[in-house]
């Protein structure tokens, strides 16, 4: 056999596909989720609850890793973003219904989500899309963090560590923010002047 499909490292998948691997691992991340959520307000720590949430958090690298060998889509564009989104804010509101973290630097990172949500909505209308940045990356991984220090029960009555995790990730959160919407607003003016 011949064509694109079948060589060795080709991409199996096209832009509009719904049903690949990739979208899998994402459906079952969010999927899972409200598992998670439910033990941390239910036993706060335990190791059954650090196994999962290691494993819906770390598996955010496997469905980036297939949709870039097999090709990425629009549906994955969205779904992968938005299992972050609820798998961050869930873990950190579900923190702070268990009473483990204050709610003002929860509400600073939702703020902030609303926000992005509502210009790349915006800017998606106009047929911009800009590119999540790699301190934005970074941000969701400290997010976790802060939830996962908590939840591992050798750390989980060490409060600074997950308090530090936790306005790191709002300080990153809020420096990507501008760094998004600069990129945004240039990206903006530059298809005006066009």
């Amino acid at each position: 056999m011949t064509g694109a499909a079948h060589r060795p490292g080709a991409r199996s998948f096209g832009p509009s596909a719904l049903l690949t691997p990739a979208n899998l691992v994402t459906v079952a991340r969010i999927a899972l989720a409200p598992l998670a959520f439910v033990l941390i307000l239910r036993d706060g720590s335990s190791w059954p609850l650090v196994g999962l949430w290691f494993v819906i958090t770390a598996s955010d690298s496997l469905d980036g890793y297939l949709a870039r060998k097999q090709g990425a889509t629009r549906s994955g564009a969205f779904l992968d973003p938005l299992a972050d989104k609820v798998l961050a804010l869930g873990g950190l509101w579900s923190m702070v219904a268990a009473g483990r973290f204050w709610w003002l630097p929860v509400a600073l990172v939702s703020v902030r989500e609303a926000l992005i949500s509502v210009f790349r909505s915006y800017w998606g209308r106009h047929g911009l899309a800009v590119q999540a940045s790699r301190l934005a990356k970074w941000k969701t991984f400290v997010q976790f963090g802060a939830v996962g220090w908590v939840v591992l029960p050798l750390t989980t009555d060490v409060r600074w560590l997950a308090d530090v995790f936790l306005w790191a990730g709002v300080a990153v959160a809020w420096v990507s923010a501008v760094q998004y919407l600069a990129a945004g607003s240039r990206a903006t003016s530059t298809m005006a002047g066009d």
